[in-house]
């Protein structure tokens, strides 16, 4: 998806101008692939805007960083604040935002600690992430997510997705929207940049953090409205034959937000519409985002943006 320039991106606590938001070709990170990242999404709101479960994100993008030995020169609640200042300051919602944490120029090779941390934050417009309305047709990827012992998968860092590069342009040159890939044991892990939920029986099944699954903050929130909604909740390891006999399936992520799976590898999931259970959570879940109801769970950090951006 083509991306759109806004006037300002964070730098280091000082808003710059979008050009400006260059570095070196010999920065450590283009190398190496030293970054910890998030994705958050802003939603438009009555009245206003509100980032959707800010403070989450910031904590986990502060672990990802302490996972791999990075210093972060501000704190959660800082880089909740910069987030805010960055989304009024270009004046942008609906929103995506990218904070990024990376080393930058100062020395070659492998050890990175003696490289500086960068710390950048961008907000832009940005659409419907996996294409089409009537569900999403996937396949099972030939490769596997990374071991737990290989790279740390509850960090999301810039270099585990060259995994999630390979996972995605098969399943597109193959004719599919997204794959979704097995662990090293063959048991389902998740999709390129999305945690996967199955219903069978009226349960829902996820896979749990053990499967090489990024602890995605959507996959928490569907959690806590699957349990409050009264939906049996089972989180255990899943074969891949679980895509092919499950009443129905989604896909939970920031991009993806909660998107219904049509088939898998040309096997139809139920009617191929989107079941009865995944659209309890999915109406419930928009209902929270875009204001239609309370947001009783305190999930969002209002912005003061007024004028809607189109995506």
């Amino acid at each position: 998806m083509p991306l759109e320039t806004t006037a300002h991106i964070w730098h280091n606590g000082k808003l710059i101008r979008w050009e400006d938001a260059q570095i070196h070709v010999m920065s450590h990170v283009i190398h190496y692939g030293s970054s910890v990242f998030e994705g958050i999404r802003c939603y438009q709101q009555p009245g206003g805007a509100g980032v959707f479960r800010l403070q989450e994100h910031m904590a986990r993008l502060v672990d990802s960083a302490k996972i791999y030995r990075m210093p972060l020169p501000y704190t959660a609640e800082q880089l909740s604040d910069a987030v805010v200042d960055v989304i009024e300051a270009n004046g942008v919602a609906p929103c995506y935002i990218r904070p990024i944490a990376f080393r930058g120029y100062g020395e070659i090779g492998v050890n990175p600690l003696k490289s500086p941390v960068e710390v950048y934050i961008a907000n832009f417009p940005w659409g419907k992430y996996v294409p089409g309305d009537a569900g999403a047709d996937v396949c099972v990827s030939s490769w596997s997510r990374l071991a737990p012992n290989t790279m740390p998968s509850l960090a999301k860092a810039g270099a585990n997705y060259m995994n999630s590069q390979l996972i995605r342009m098969e399943a597109e040159i193959n004719g599919y929207s997204e794959g979704i890939a097995l662990d090293v044991n063959g048991y389902l892990s998740e999709g390129s940049g999305e945690n996967l939920f199955l219903v069978r029986g009226g349960v829902l099944y996820t896979t749990p953090l053990a499967n090489s699954v990024l602890n995605g903050i959507t996959r928490s929130s569907v959690l806590t409205i699957a349990k409050e909604l009264g939906i049996t909740v089972v989180e255990q390891a899943m074969p891949r034959e679980m895509l092919y006999i499950c009443d129905e399936a989604f896909f939970t992520g920031t991009a993806a937000e909660v998107t219904h799976l049509r088939s898998v590898d040309r096997i139809t999931i139920g009617d191929g519409k989107m079941g009865p259970i995944t659209r309890s959570i999915h109406d419930e879940f928009f209902a929270l985002v875009n204001g239609t109801k309370t947001d009783r769970f305190n999930w969002l950090t209002p912005v003061n943006v007024r004028v809607p951006v189109s995506v």
